[in-house]
């Protein structure tokens, strides 16, 4: 399987976290340390998980790392309409982070839509022992 660097998702996701911390340094001053951090939060986890997920042993593993991103996905659309809400940037300002985002959220359901349909991962022989153990127990 080929590194996280080389996932797109991965890398459309890391060309969303300048867009973003454009959006949080635009933003007034008395923001900087509230949604200004959330939203810089919220699209570092994004990246991180995919590489960190990508990194784990198993696919379930990465699986999860995956939803996570995708929360800090959900998460990060939801901080954008609050910047658009409270009247801080206009849609047209926000429109560079929102095209990225979109970009992102693709690649991201198509990831977790093949893994999730991947024939199962074989088990460690010591761990169907085990199961089978329990098995004759019940």
């Amino acid at each position: 399987m080929k590194g996280y660097r080389d996932l797109v998702v991965w890398q459309r996701a890391m060309d969303l976290v300048p867009a973003v911390y454009a959006v949080a340094r635009a933003l007034p001053k008395e923001e900087t340390y509230a949604l200004g951090d959330q939203l810089r939060r919220a699209v570092v986890s994004i990246p991180a998980n995919i590489a960190e997920g990508q990194a784990r042993q198993h696919r379930k593993e990465f699986l999860q790392y995956l939803a996570i991103a995708k929360g800090s996905l959900a998460e990060l659309t939801t901080l954008l309409l609050v910047v658009e809400r409270i009247g801080y940037m206009s849609a047209e300002t926000l429109a560079p982070a929102r095209i990225a985002l979109s970009r992102v959220a693709s690649p991201l359901h198509g990831l977790i839509t093949t893994l999730r349909h991947r024939t199962p991962e074989p088990q460690n022989p010591k761990t169907q022992k085990t199961q089978k153990t329990h098995k004759n127990l019940e």
